[in-house]
């Protein structure tokens, strides 16, 4: 079997309104499609993200670095990995680190495809099912303490037992508040995160989190930009609470930093950003041999099959339609949470395939 094709596609469509989290304001979602073709008609789906803003550069990159893929066994993913890993000119971080990873993404689809078997069991089949807890708790306007209470307390009717909620965007007193109108809405059971989003100087950071550690908060997201392991580790120093980030950093080696560093308690890697699934599963041995939970970010579809596989997984982040009018509709499967934990699919590769029906109209590359 060999390569014949690697093909980009990009969607996207306007959100129900706007969501601001500590520093951004997101206007629209969208899903970026990489498909890996065979000449045995078997093709395998993966994910790209942060593209959204440039899908023709993210289309031209795959135009380029897929030349030395095509005619290859798709099997051999190290081999390919590093043939478009190029890293003084190619991969070392950014979009072509991104789209590298959307290719290895659909390489693994490929694979689970033509061996019949799901992802997470290619990759260690540690357990069927994991902890999830549901993202939201934006900013939005007119969500006040109570809209935002209710919320919460949606989310909790919904199965979870751990839910995740936006600071950084407004004063540090008032999301202090926000914290605490939470905590008191789903009672002391539930697990709480925070996000910040890389919105506080180190000293800020330390200050909340302070304030916040009576609120018995499970897990602070990204308190400093992702770059400053200094200030990050003086944060994690300074608070009780466990520090938890990683979505936005690259490859093995970027973690190693943040390992030897240890400027977080948790780690949040995105097989979509750090460069794929082979280059995630280094991160997970990084991770093993320094005794780290790993709690990767985003795309559910994903990363239940890479928690999932893993002894040192320790949740899955869940998104629901309150974020997404197009949540649900986007793949064929969706993958739903119960009693507090999600199963992964047992179909083979990633378990899902694309809905093109629903997706054709907001087409954009």
């Amino acid at each position: 079997m060999k390569i014949t094709d690697i093909k980009f596609e990009s969607y996207m469509w306007p959100r129900h309104t706007p969501i601001t989290n500590g520093l951004y304001t997101y206007t629209h979602s969208g899903v970026n499609i990489v498909t890996v073709e065979t000449d045995a008609g078997i093709s395998g789906l993966g994910l790209c993200s942060g593209i959204s803003d440039s899908p023709e550069v993210a289309s031209a990159i795959i135009e380029n670095i897929k030349i030395p893929l095509i005619g290859k066994d798709p099997f051999d993913t190290e081999k390919h990995w590093h043939s478009m890993w190029k890293p003084k000119l190619v991969g070392r971080r950014g979009i072509t680190t991104r789209v590298i990873g959307g290719i290895d993404i659909a390489l693994w689809d490929l694979k689970g495809r033509i061996l019949e078997q799901p992802i997470y069991k290619l990759l260690g089949g540690f357990t069927d099912k994991i902890p999830a807890y549901i993202a939201g708790g934006y900013y939005e306007e007119g969500k006040g303490l109570k809209e935002l209470a209710d919320e919460m307390r949606e989310n909790v009717d919904l199965g979870a037992d751990a839910v995740k909620m936006k600071i950084g965007g407004v004063p540090i007193n008032e999301d202090v508040k926000r914290v605490k109108a939470v905590r008191d809405a789903i009672g002391p059971d539930i697990k709480l995160m925070v996000d910040a989003n890389n919105a506080y100087r180190h000293y800020q950071a330390i200050e909340i989190a302070k304030k916040m550690e009576e609120f018995d908060i499970f897990w602070f997201e990204e308190p400093v930009e992702p770059d400053d392991y200094e200030g990050s580790k003086l944060v994690t120093q300074a608070t009780s609470i466990p520090v938890a980030a990683g979505e936005n950093e690259y490859t093995r080696y970027g973690f190693r930093d943040m390992i030897n560093s240890r400027c977080v308690d948790i780690l949040q890697p995105d097989a979509l950003v750090l460069g794929g699934i082979t280059e995630y599963m280094k991160v997970v041995a990084l991770a093993q041999s320094n005794d780290m939970d790993l709690a990767p970010h985003g795309a559910q579809e994903l990363h239940i099959h890479l928690v999932c596989a893993v002894s040192n997984g320790l949740i899955l982040e869940f998104y629901r339609d309150s974020v997404d009018p197009m949540w649900g509709k986007c793949f064929t499967e969706t993958i739903e949470l119960k009693d507090g934990y999600v199963s992964v699919p047992q179909s083979p590769g990633l378990g899902v395939e694309l809905n093109t029906k629903e997706l054709e109209k907001f087409r954009i590359v």
